[in-house]
């Protein structure tokens, strides 16, 4: 198994540093939910298909190569609250070794 550590500071403003699979297919959203560090029921509601922002996140790292923001995320997002220029949805950013390091921050609830 290949893990990459990212750190995630939840809606409470703590900061968790975890392991997070490369080889499972996983997005950061899973590995929250996985996590548990938002409360059930209010990440990924829409069950990663961009179409919530349950799970808009604030990308704090700037040296780490992100994929690109495909038309249906940038729609969500110019319909969500609380969005910042370094917001993304969490479900729509694959783990994979290039995230070594990353820092997210999740955005609030509303």
């Amino acid at each position: 198994m290949s893990d990459v550590n990212i750190t995630i500071i939840d809606r409470n403003g703590v900061s968790h540093t975890i392991p997070a699979p490369t080889d499972m297919a996983m997005s950061l959203m899973e590995v929250v939910r996985v996590y548990e560090l938002a409360e059930e029921g209010t990440i990924g509601i829409c069950g990663g298909m961009a179409m919530c922002a349950s799970c808009q996140c604030y990308v704090l790292s700037e040296d780490i190569p992100l994929p690109e923001m495909l038309p249906d995320e940038d729609a969500m997002l110019a319909e969500a609250f609380n969005v910042k220029p370094n917001s993304r949805l969490g479900c729509q950013i694959p783990v994979t070794p290039e995230l070594e390091g990353l820092i997210i921050e999740l955005a609030p609830e509303y």
